[in-house]
């Protein structure tokens, strides 16, 4: 398959592809005497897995490992599934985060008149307290 045929069938574009093989996550295809790239069937694939692990929280650098892993016949479930839990206590940190972001957000903005000259606003005044703060450290 060319390039463009694996970037269609894979639903992502040709940077993608060469992106990943940069990065070791997709093998360097073969070429054809006229210097294309020509993929295996596997490649669409490996593409596809890559873009779930994606959308599961997984950055590339992980999904990395992860491919290695499984290609490992070695290895057992278990590396997988401390993966996963630790992937999964990365995004309760995160959602912890967030929602003190939306609290702090939340109390702002119900402290914000419209009416009032952006000189007296409350969340540009928060804003700046907080550059002031990250300059100090």
């Amino acid at each position: 398959m060319r390039i463009g045929q694996v970037a269609s069938a894979a639903g992502v574009n040709i940077q993608t592809l060469r992106y990943y093989e940069r990065r070791g996550l997709l093998e360097q295809p073969g070429r054809t005497s006229a210097g294309h790239r020509e993929y295996l069937e596997d490649a669409v694939r490996r593409v596809g897995f890559i873009k779930g692990a994606q959308e599961l929280g997984f950055a590339l650098v992980e999904i990395q490992q992860i491919l290695r892993l499984r290609e490992d016949r070695s290895s057992s479930c278990g590396t997988m599934r401390a993966a996963a839990r630790a992937k999964i206590e990365d995004i309760d940190r995160k959602i912890r985060s967030l929602r003190a972001m939306k609290r702090s957000l939340v109390i702002l903005e119900r402290s914000c008149s419209t009416d009032r000259s952006t000189r007296a606003c409350p969340i540009l005044a928060a804003l700046d307290d907080s550059a002031t703060r990250r300059r100090r450290r």
